[in-house]
C-alpha cells in the first residue's frame, strides 16, 4: 500500500507520550468497500459510540480545512451516511484469516 506523503496519517505525539494509549480501530477504503482492524478495548460499548461521534467532528473539520467545506455541513453529511448504513441494516462481517505474511495492523 502506497500513499501520497501529504495524505499519510502519524501518531499524535500526545499518543506516543501516553504508555496507557491503545488504537482501537484503523481504517481504509479498498476494492471499493470498508476493511478495518478492531479491538473491542473498551468495556462497555457506548465508549465506542463516542469515539465515533467524536471522529465524525474532527473528520466534518477536516473536510472543512482540507476541501473547504461547510464544517456543519459536512458534519451532516457524515451523520446522514450513518443514519444510511444504519437502516440499511446489512452490513456483515467478514474475518480474514490471520497469516503469518498478513498485514501488521
Amino acid at each position: 500500500m502506497t500513499e501520497a506523503s501529504e495524505f499519510m496519517l502519524t501518531t499524535p505525539d500526545s499518543v506516543a507520550a501516553d504508555a496507557a494509549a491503545i488504537e482501537v480501530l484503523r481504517m481504509w477504503w479498498s476494492k471499493d468497500e470498508p476493511v478495518m482492524s478492531v479491538k473491542p478495548a473498551f468495556n462497555d460499548p457506548i465508549q465506542f459510540g463516542r469515539l465515533l461521534a467524536y471522529a465524525a467532528r474532527h473528520m466534518a473539520h477536516g473536510y472543512a480545512v482540507r476541501h473547504q467545506h461547510d464544517e456543519t455541513a459536512a458534519y451532516h453529511r457524515i451523520l446522514e451516511g450513518l443514519s444510511e448504513v444504519v437502516k440499511a441494516n446489512d452490513v456483515r462481517t467478514v474475518a480474514e484469516p490471520i497469516t503469518p505474511t498478513g498485514g501488521n495492523a
